[in-house]
C-alpha cells in the first residue's frame, strides 16, 4: 500500500511536518497486518524521520516478508546465506560518522536523487517472523520489536551505523532515545 504522508507532530518542544510518501509492501503471510499496524509503522518512520532533522519531502519504501525471504535478499545482496530481522538499502551514500543531518539537511539534490519533488531515502525489509522471534526471546511486544526494527532500518538509511563501538554506541542511543519518546518501552 501507498500512504501519503501529512502528519504533524508534537514531540519533545518539535513540530515539523513530514510530507512525501512510505511505501509498505505486505509479502509475507505468515504474520496478520491491518491498516491499523501499517499506520503504526509510519507513525514510527515519520516520528524518527523528525527526530533526525528531515525537512523535506521524502520516499521510503519498506517490505515486509518472511524468514525465507529476508533470506533471499541478505544473500543476493550481502552475500551472507543467513536470516536477519532486517536490511537497510540507503540511497544516499555516507562518509564515515556522517549521517543525513549533519550533510544533506540542506542540500540541494539534484533530479537523479528525486522522484518528482520527494528525496528517495532508501528501501527497509523486515522480517515479521523473526520480529516475532525476537519479541518472545526478548519477552516485550511484538508492536514494539517492529517499531525498534523500523527506527534501527531508518537510522541506516540516514547514515548511522554500528561497526564501531563508538557508531554503536551513538547508534543505540539515537534508537533508545527516539522509542523513549514515543512511549516504547520493553
Amino acid at each position: 500500500m501507498i500512504y501519503e504522508i501529512r502528519t504533524t507532530y508534537y514531540f519533545c518542544e518539535k513540530e515539523a511536518v513530514i510530507k512525501g510518501m512510505i511505501y509498505i509492501d505486505n509479502r509475507q503471510n505468515k504474520i496478520s497486518v491491518n491498516e491499523e499496524f501499517e499506520s503504526y509503522l509510519i507513525d514510527v518512520i515519520n516520528f524518527t524521520l523528525i527526530q533526525e532533522d528531515v525537512n523535506r519531502k521524502v520516499q521510503v519504501s519498506v517490505i515486509l516478508v518472511d524468514n525465507i525471504e529476508i533470506r533471499k535478499l541478505n544473500n543476493e545482496f550481502r552475500s551472507i546465506d543467513l536470516i536477519t530481522d532486517v536490511l537497510s538499502f540507503p540511497m544516499l551514500e555516507y562518509e564515515d560518522n556522517i549521517t543525513f543531518k549533519q550533510c544533506y539537511r540542506n542540500y540541494e539534490f539534484d533530479e537523479s536523487f528525486l522522484d518528482g519533488e520527494e528525496l528517495v531515502l532508501g528501501d527497509v525489509a523486515i522480517s515479521l517472523e523473526t520480529a516475532e522471534e525476537q519479541r518472545r526471546e526478548y519477552e516485550h511486544s511484538f508492536e514494539r520489536e517492529v517499531a525498534y526494527l523500523i527506527v534501527h532500518s531508518i537510522l541506516h538509511i540516514l547514515g548511522y551505523d554500528h561497526l564501531l563501538k563508538e557508531d554503536k554506541e551513538l547508534m543505540r542511543e539515537r534508537e533508545e532515545s527516539i522509542l523513549n519518546q514515543l512511549n516504547i518501552k520493553r
